[in-house]
């Protein structure tokens, strides 16, 4: 080495360089304008030779070896860095050519970090992650990744043989993010962060941000475009656009991709895109308005169902890539059908390559294990508290909303978020600053999470499944609340199943399950789920849980379809539970289709669909679901004859409904039945219509209202019960 080139040589960096201990390599590697002209230096230890190639002059210019370990440099003429690029001869013989990935600064830009610190960048996911670009001229990859406790992070994949000593990357000043574009990696590319830890522990951690990994049991991250996709949803996205979802009728069809349908011809899965064509097509033929699809975020595990997430940015690969999963979104879309994903803030998986102590630190959950660790499921705790935590979530709901124009976000497990010491004996939790058990920082997370995802009025909204009755979940945030637009009843629902499943003698005796719901209607904006939980994890399918003989468990279950339609509250149904399908659902098994060839199944999936079309056709069944003038108790008393009677109403079409529900499977004839006004009363819905497995007890005539107190109301009517059904009569005035 000529003592020029020596003398400019950093010894005690090039040393940082070769041990890998190195945060800010671009101080040393690249090219650098000095006194002496242009320094260019690159550690390359898998070559034997490396040449710099000026690339609109073709002058080479070998360069020289300055540390055995792979350690090259160069000095150049001149006070302009050309435009250059590596050849080299590898030590397998072979050769490449390659431009240097430390002649790029970092596209990265200061505010968004500043915001990103602050918590409050609600597009970080343009930053962090792995981006195809073009930077200078040059098409590339530009890699980001928050790791402020980590000596030294590199990018490693396919591209460089996975050697994390090849392409360090630059911490940018005290962010805690460390950057590089890597000039010629392509899309498909398979790449993770190697972190070297203070203590000199040195490991793979797939990509937080990346937008998509490799199908399980592989866990690298993927390089991948979101550009380009063209979306045909115009019509959809503009009238969502103000929709206030509580208004409007909410009928959700819950889906387990997976298991929903498999193929026949060996592949374990079936693609987003034949997905699409296929559940739109059901869903609309049913008549439901949404779809809400457990987690679809990659995850390693199946039995998990998903809800162990180690990537939130990627539509899992088991059906596809990203622009797959778009299609997905775009074609329901079009048919017009709603998008919900289920979201799991709550905790995440331990898996290694994941969050867990991601750079040497515990960076997404908390230190302390009382605090950072669900002891009843083994999961992790988000560190809500931290702002970058805290950005990490709110950009990830965001990005689904804004990137896969999904319609709504279902957080599972609130409760679990709300509470330091959920699922936790005493000395297992921390109270709070005050003394107490409620989680402040998880609290103040959700409030920022509504506020933020509901700013821009786009019309997408939350859900969620909170079972320990905290106060004003769906209150606005200006009024103390967390900002969600519904929540799920399960004081309804278990009160309900609990009911439902007793024999009908005893029924009577808890006449209250079916009224107390009703007590506390309006404290929320409520959705009555029927879901996956009831039917999953060993227990019993709705169908089963039904008492009786054969016939009586599709009678008794129409009923409760019926109450479920008719009860102030937006729906869901978990797939299967549509045609009555008897088995228990597993994650390993397709929805039993082959029932469908049994007459009472399909009886029961046209009635479902009946329902379902009745509900949308009638607002009285969901403009007022918020609103106690939309519903009135006609009779609630009759626990002898287990029959409810009351009214659902719409002001705005003027609009009402009256519905008779008997849980008994004794036909009451001649029931004389209370009314709001003098009028025409005419059956426009019977469960018990023979063409969906009933007996024909329905009331094929109007009834016309008489002068005869009934029920505290001054008018009746005359009527058929049916057993075991629910009858739904318009009201017309006169």
């Amino acid at each position: 080495m000529n003592d020029k080139l020596y003398r400019l040589m950093d010894w005690a960096g090039i040393e940082a360089i070769v041990y890998s201990e190195e945060d800010h390599p671009e101080q040393l590697l690249g090219p650098h304008i000095c006194r002496e002209g242009v320094l260019i230096q690159t550690f390359l230890p898998s070559a034997t030779a490396v040449t710099v190639v000026i690339r609109n002059t073709g002058k080479r210019y070998p360069m020289e070896l300055a540390d055995e370990a792979g350690f090259y440099a160069v000095l150049l003429g001149g006070k302009k860095v050309p435009d250059y690029y590596f050849e080299t001869e590898e030590i397998n013989g072979t050769s490449r050519s390659f431009d240097d990935a430390y002649r790029f600064g970092s596209p990265v830009d200061k505010g968004r970090t500043a915001a990103f610190a602050a918590g409050i960048c609600p597009d970080i996911y343009q930053v962090l992650g792995a981006h195809p670009m073009k930077l200078d001229g040059t098409e590339g990859v530009h890699f980001a990744v928050w790791a402020p406790g980590a000596m030294r992070v590199s990018v490693v994949g396919n591209f460089n043989n996975w050697d994390g000593r090849c392409l360090p990357m630059r911490r940018l000043g005290d962010t805690g993010i460390f950057d590089l574009f890597v000039p010629g990696v392509a899309e498909g590319s398979i790449y993770k962060y190697e972190i070297k830890a203070r203590g000199g522990l040195t490991y793979l951690k797939a990509d937080p941000y990346a937008v998509s990994a490799e199908l399980r049991p592989n866990t690298a991250s993927v390089v991948a475009s979101l550009e380009g996709y063209h979306w045909s949803d115009e019509k959809w996205m503009k009238e969502r656009k103000g929709r206030d979802v509580t208004r409007k009728p909410v009928s959700i069809y819950e889906v387990h991709l997976p298991s929903w349908k498999t193929p026949e011809d060996g592949r374990e899965f079936y693609s987003y895109r034949e997905l699409a064509h296929m559940l739109a097509g059901y869903v609309s033929q049913m008549g439901f308005t949404h779809v809400q699809l457990m987690p679809v975020m990659e995850h390693p595990l199946d039995a998990s169902l998903g809800y162990q997430v180690t990537g939130y940015y990627a539509p899992t690969s088991r059906f596809g890539t990203p622009k797959d999963f778009m299609y997905f979104v775009d074609y329901l879309h079009q048919k017009g059908i709603g998008v919900i994903l289920d979201w799991v803030p709550g905790y995440f998986a331990r898996d290694n390559h994941g969050l867990a102590g991601f750079d040497g630190t515990c960076l997404y959950e908390h230190l302390d294990p009382r605090q950072g660790v669900h002891p009843t499921i083994g999961t992790l705790v988000y560190n809500y508290g931290r702002p970058q935590v805290r950005n990490f979530l709110i950009a990830n709901a965001l990005y689904w909303k804004n990137i896969y124009h999904v319609d709504g976000i279902h957080m599972d497990g609130v409760a679990s978020m709300l509470y330091l010491n959920y699922g936790k004996r005493d000395g297992e939790w921390v109270a709070n600053m005050y003394g107490g058990r409620e989680n402040l920082e998880a609290i103040d997370f959700l409030k920022q999470l509504s506020t933020t995802f509901h700013k821009d009025g786009d019309g997408a909204f939350l859900t969620a499944e909170e079972t320990s009755g905290w106060p004003k979940l769906t209150a606005p945030v200006e009024e103390e609340g967390l900002g969600f637009d519904l929540k799920w009843n399960q004081g309804w629902m278990n009160d309900f199943l609990e009911y439902i499943q007793l024999d009908p003698i005893f029924r009577s005796y808890h006449h209250n399950n079916l009224t107390m719901s009703m007590i506390y209607a309006y404290s929320e904006n409520y959705l009555l789920p029927f879901s996956h939980e009831e039917v999953g994890n060993s227990k019993r399918s709705l169908i089963a849980k039904m008492p009786g003989k054969r016939k009586m468990k599709f009678a008794n279950l129409r009923a409760a379809y019926g109450f479920l339609m008719t009860h102030p509250g937006k729906k869901l149904l978990f797939m299967g539970q549509d045609f009555a399908q008897f088995g228990n659902w597993e994650e390993s098994d397709q929805v039993e289709w082959s029932v469908l060839q049994q007459e009472e199944h399909r009886q029961m999936q046209a009635y479902v669909k009946d329902l379902l079309h009745l509900y949308r056709k009638h607002p009285a069944l969901y403009a007022e679901d918020t609103d106690p003038e939309g519903f009135e108790w006609i009779n609630n008393i009759s626990a002898n004859e287990n029959i409810l009677v009351f009214l659902r109403k719409d002001a705005k079409s003027r609009e009402d409904l009256l519905v008779i529900l008997n849980f008994s499977p004794l036909t009451y004839e001649k029931h004389k039945v209370g009314v709001p006004y003098e009028g025409k009363y005419k059956e426009i819905f019977n469960s018990d219509k023979e063409q969906y497995g009933g007996s024909g007890k329905v009331n094929a005539r109007v009834k016309n209202s008489r002068k005869s107190e009934c029920d505290d109301k001054e008018d009746s009517i005359i009527i058929t019960v049916p057993p075991l059904g629910v009858s739904v009569f318009s009201c017309t005035k006169i």
